[in-house]
């Protein structure tokens, strides 16, 4: 045993005579090693996350929900409410009835294809990063690239046409609403403030707006009817309804514009990149 410890007492002479804790390099040699690795992929992988397609695909899951939940349950109202104080009779409101039915069924497919359709452009944002391109090679495929991103950005276009359309057909409920609010302040000042039945002119057509045909009775309230109408619950609950759908409307065509900043920059960069390469 005193050989043994006689023989490592030797063997770390050298180092003893050149200074060196033994000690402490035989800690150092048992502690594990710190590599860089790790920081520089967590830097690689937030680099290869496209923001911008992130914060589009959050705004327009956000605003496609508010739209077709907000909308769906302002046109079940919208039915109970122009049924009880505009139409007397259901022939008068059977156009109306039957589009409000159809277009719930639209909300629908709304909702599932613009589900699908943000994370096809958020894998679409992912591919075209500059960390996914350099994993995946060079130029190979920087041609399927373009072509993807290409595609995207026209139909992105067209979407963004078609809701802008979508967005301004939603301002008209709003527009009806507000005006029916503001028609029924004006009963109630003229009401408390006149002698003579001066309310009575105060008048709402909703036959205006298309809610119901020409030809349907009466299809207009005044005066006080109108002020009682705008007393009741359902109206103030669909009128809040209309504006969190337009609201939706609103945030989903923001979204649209940034996909289309986004896909653009994107397509432009693979452009760039691929000038040398096989065109699309």
């Amino acid at each position: 045993m005193a050989a043994a410890s006689a023989v490592d007492w030797l063997g770390q002479l050298p180092q003893r005579l050149r200074g060196v804790d033994v000690k402490s390099s035989n800690l150092r040699r048992l502690r594990p090693k710190v590599t860089p690795g790790c920081y520089d992929c967590c830097i690689r992988c937030l680099g290869a996350v496209p923001y911008t397609s992130l914060v589009a695909t959050l705004l327009c899951y956000a605003g496609v929900g508010l739209f077709c939940g907000a909308g769906h349950e302002a046109l079940t109202h919208t039915h109970t409410f122009v049924e009880l104080h505009f139409a007397r009779d259901v022939q008068d409101f059977t156009v109306m009835a039957d589009f409000i039915k159809y277009f719930q069924y639209v909300i629908y497919g709304l909702a599932s294809f613009f589900f699908l359709y943000g994370l096809l452009l958020l894998a679409e944002g992912f591919y075209t990063t500059s960390a996914v391109k350099q994993t995946f090679g060079e130029f190979r495929s920087t041609q399927f690239g373009r072509c993807i991103s290409l595609t995207f950005i026209i139909l992105t276009y067209v979407l963004a046409l078609i809701w802008l359309i979508v967005f301004g057909f939603t301002a008209v409920p709003v527009l009806f609403f507000i005006n029916m609010k503001s028609s029924c302040h004006t009963v109630n000042v003229l009401s408390e403030t006149t002698l003579f039945n001066q309310q009575s002119r105060v008048c709402m057509d909703a036959r205006m707006y298309g809610f119901l045909s020409w030809n349907a009775m009466p299809g207009v309230v005044c005066g006080n009817a109108l002020a009682n109408i705008c007393k009741a619950p359902e109206f103030h609950v669909t009128y809040d309804l209309y504006i969190c759908a337009f609201a939706g409307a609103g945030i989903t065509l923001l979204a649209l514009f940034v996909y289309m900043v986004a896909t653009t920059y994107n397509y432009a960069i693979l452009r760039f990149l691929g000038r040398k390469g096989i065109r699309c």
